[in-house]
């Protein structure tokens, strides 16, 4: 039996200069049977969608799992730490221009004394796979340690090679340096409290009911499959053997995961928070941020370096524009956003993204880690396009 609890809104008010458009219950009933697909043809055990319009929820649906179930969010945790520095960067304690080491000392081994707080916000700072683990993360000196051993393996600002944990760790160690806190907790006084929001990064284990584990699901393409979707023949499952792969992202299962809270995917959510965040960004109800901060965090592309499949990033200051090259599915927003759409996905076919031109926010969850990645790519951009597009025509 499968708990649910779905809304949605007839109608929303808007601001001056925004759609003033209504929320089409037909295009709402699509969206919520795309969803619910993937619990019934068993591709996740539980998933979560929430739409928001001009500050108010509008659709709030899980199936799989009680109605505000939390999920972990892996990268879409990345936006909380960008807000977080764009705060400091605001108070002149966070200069983006400086280089890392000016913060945190132990960082400057090894030629990483040149990498930047820019080029650690748009994946650029040339040290993508450094290690750090359980063994090391759950202290402050344990992590500077770390910092202190790893070395280069791209030249800095030279490159675009996602950085999955390592350059959001340094960002998480820069905040508690300027901040005189943990960084879970500096992130939770700095941008979620004003927002209204629960504390997102850093659960306490006492705090930890209804959070769903992640799982692997599926396996992955072929050769032959990666050809005919991207032209090139890659064994997936050689390349990154799937006990590798999921293995790595299920260590945030680990209470004590969630109890540090791992800056760069350990963020942990209600879709409606999703939801909800990226409306704060988009309206800065609580005046948290400059105009001019917001500009460089979600509008103004400072990074166009293409990824590995040669799509240009489009990252600003640690999130990514949607842009106007139609290739905003490519960048996890679907195909129906306007080109200042802005967000940030998480691994697994997490989902998060606003779009300022039609005041509409998106987050949808999955405990599902589908190893599929063909699939995933073609879900995302299905629920993302269906999720954009619920203004009535």
């Amino acid at each position: 039996m499968t708990d649910t609890d779905a809304s949605a809104a007839s109608s929303s008010s808007s601001p001056s200069g925004s759609s003033d458009r209504s929320i089409d219950p037909a295009k709402v009933d699509r969206l919520l049977e795309r969803v619910q697909r993937e619990v019934d043809e068993g591709l996740s055990p539980a998933v979560s969608i929430a739409v928001a319009h001009h500050g108010e929820v509008v659709v709030d649906a899980t199936y799989g799992a009680p109605a505000g179930s939390r999920f972990l969010g892996f990268s879409a945790s990345k936006a909380l730490v960008a807000a977080a520095i764009w705060r400091m960067i605001d108070e002149g304690m966070v200069d983006i221009h400086a280089s890392a080491a000016t913060y945190i000392p132990e960082f400057a081994t090894n030629g990483k004394d040149v990498v930047t707080v820019e080029q650690l916000l748009t994946h650029t700072g040339g040290f993508p796979w450094a290690p750090l683990g359980p063994n090391r993360w759950a202290t402050t000196e344990g992590r500077r340690e770390a910092f202190s051993r790893w070395r280069l393996t791209l030249e800095p600002g030279s490159a675009y090679v996602y950085h999955p944990t390592a350059g959001h760790w340094v960002l998480g160690e820069i905040l508690a340096e300027v901040t005189g806190m943990d960084h879970a907790d500096a992130i939770e006084e700095l941008v979620t409290a004003p927002l209204g929001l629960p504390r997102l990064l850093g659960i306490p284990l006492d705090q930890q009911d209804g959070i769903l584990d992640a799982v692997g699901v599926g396996t992955p393409p072929t050769a032959d499959e990666m050809e005919e979707a991207f032209g090139i023949s890659i064994d997936v499952g050689a390349l990154i053997p799937p006990d590798v792969a999921i293995g790595a992202l299920t260590t945030l299962n680990d209470p004590d995961a969630r109890r540090i809270g791992v800056p760069g995917g350990g963020g942990v959510f209600r879709a409606q928070d999703l939801a909800l965040l990226y409306q704060g960004l988009m309206a800065n109800p609580a005046n948290q941020w400059s105009h001019e901060a917001l500009v460089e965090g979600t509008q103004r592309v400072r990074m166009n370096l293409p990824d590995i499949w040669g799509v240009p990033a489009g990252r600003t200051l640690g999130l990514v524009v949607a842009g106007d090259d139609g290739l905003s599915h490519r960048r996890g927003m679907g195909r129906m956003v306007s080109p200042r759409a802005f967000g940030h996905n998480g691994a697994g076919g997490q989902l998060a993204f606003g779009d300022p031109d039609t005041g509409l926010s998106v987050g949808y969850l999955t405990a599902g880690l589908d190893q599929h990645m063909i699939r995933q790519q073609r879900r995302d951009t299905a629920i993302a396009s269906l999720a954009a597009d619920l203004l009535a025509d």
